[in-house]
């Protein structure tokens, strides 16, 4: 019998060895950077001008900035899950912070987990034989429940299962895996330890760790989030501002402060050119700080809301040589398109069922068009609030508060701001969003609906 050198020849074999070698090394690095809170126009990318966030806009400037990108959701939980699972808040296992008919977890009621059969990035990515880790805030499954991270495709996680839990910054514990870490500076009440500095640490460990293998890395910090503290005021301390406004500002720029170390960490390591680095918020600002910082810039409304102030969200992406430089594009997306895009960055595949899709020609500048179609949010039915859903398609968006209440309708490409309903002058645009609400969402046990 031949070899197959004999067969092919020692140069095809050496030629195809090389191909091999090759296709290797364009598997990228990925690290998905996510704040909490953090609103569209927090950033001075974005237009922010009292806040001072260089590294962050220094990644922009390597990078490109994307203006219609999306959230899952206005909140936390279902947010994470549609940017893990690729699906949308009508078919997700989690569509809101608390559902109903949850079993009890750690004494937590109706915080409704991942289930089991659920697949995430970080799984498919660890199947493609990727190292991965997580660091931050999970929300996707209390402890002893089906939906911890590392059952999940995560070899690493550190940090907070709970949201409740994630704003209590001093904590005296995290999750290390599956076993509670002690935190010993902030035992007995102590304030030694910044639990958002701890998740840099762990970022970077990992990072020199996994340097020589393709690695995912899904930070998903907690701040600017919920209750504001932060260990100094920094560049803030003497601005004439109210309290609450300086430290806002301040956990910004330590967040800020946290990006920048990972991009040292990747030049250092020579990793820059084989690392795309994601950087986003997980919906948008939650008190708004209209007059002050104007986190929601242009955007109507905020956090807990279906409008643009609660789901677009900042996005920026940056890998040298691939993802054009100080560039911005209007390209639509959302987290949901996330899973596909690792996975086909990582040469695997995505589930068929997912909702999202690979948006890797929009990263890199590509002439291919992105398919027409729909974005979907919801927000559950409960405590005396109806089903509320919104819908864009093109530049129409479309939001109704109520699953048989009238449609309002918005042209974003002239009313970004959501001022005006146009839906009786374009009653064929309504017809054509009204057909695809009727088959949007599967009914949920956790998130019933009157219309299921």
């Amino acid at each position: 019998m031949q070899t197959a050198a004999a067969m092919l020849g020692v140069p095809a074999l050496e030629a195809m060895a090389a191909k091999e070698s090759e296709r290797a090394s364009e598997r990228p690095n990925i690290i998905f950077v996510m704040a909490d809170d953090l609103g569209y126009a927090d950033l001075g990318c974005y237009g922010q001008k009292r806040i001072q966030t260089p590294n962050i806009d220094r990644l922009a400037t390597e990078g490109t900035r994307f203006t219609q990108c999306y959230a899952g959701a206005p909140v936390c939980a279902p947010s994470r899950c549609v940017l893990m699972t690729g699906l949308h808040t009508g078919h997700a296992t989690v569509r809101g912070n608390h559902g109903q008919n949850a079993p009890l977890h750690d004494g937590e009621a109706n915080r409704v987990p991942l289930r089991a059969d659920d697949v995430t990035v970080a799984t498919l990515l660890k199947r493609a034989g990727y190292a991965t880790g997580i660091t931050g805030k999970w929300g996707l499954g209390e402890p002893g429940s089906t939906g911890l991270p590392n059952d999940h495709g995560f070899d690493e996680w550190f940090g907070y299962l709970n949201q409740n839990h994630a704003a209590d910054y001093y904590t005296d514990y995290l999750w290390r895996n599956k076993k509670r870490q002690t935190i010993e500076g902030n035992l007995n009440g102590q304030r030694a330890v910044y639990s958002a500095d701890l998740f840099s640490e762990f970022s970077l460990d990992f990072i020199r760790k996994n340097q020589a293998n393709p690695f995912f890395l899904y930070v998903a910090t907690t701040i600017p989030h919920k209750d504001l503290e932060v260990p100094d005021l920094g560049a803030y301390a003497d601005e004439p501002w109210p309290e609450d406004a300086k430290v806002f500002a301040a956990m910004v720029t330590r967040l800020d402060t946290h990006v920048g170390q990972i991009l040292a960490l990747l030049k250092e390591l020579d990793l820059e050119r084989n690392t795309i680095v994601f950087f986003t918020s997980d919906n948008g600002s939650a008190k708004g700080w209209e007059g002050m910082f104007d986190s929601c810039g242009p955007l109507r409304d905020k956090k807990f809301s279906l409008y643009e102030g609660g789901i677009r969200c900042p996005m920026i992406v940056r890998w040298p040589g691939k993802v054009p430089a100080d560039a911005v594009s209007e390209t639509v997306w959302y987290f949901a398109d996330f899973l596909p895009t690792a996975a086909n960055l990582a040469g695997t595949s995505a589930p068929a069922l997912a909702d999202g899709i690979d948006v890797t020609p929009a990263l890199l500048n590509k002439t291919q068009a992105l398919p027409d179609r729909f974005f979907y949010w919801e927000l559950p039915q409960g405590d005396s609030q109806p089903l509320r859903q919104a819908v864009r398609w093109s530049d129409w968006k479309a939001v109704r508060i109520g699953h048989d209440a009238e449609l309002e309708l918005y042209d974003l490409l002239s009313d970004i701001g959501e001022a005006r309903n146009v839906s009786a002058e374009h009653p064929e645009v309504v017809a054509r969003f009204q057909d695809f609400l009727k088959t949007a969402r599967t009914p949920s046990l956790y998130w019933p609906a009157d219309c299921d």
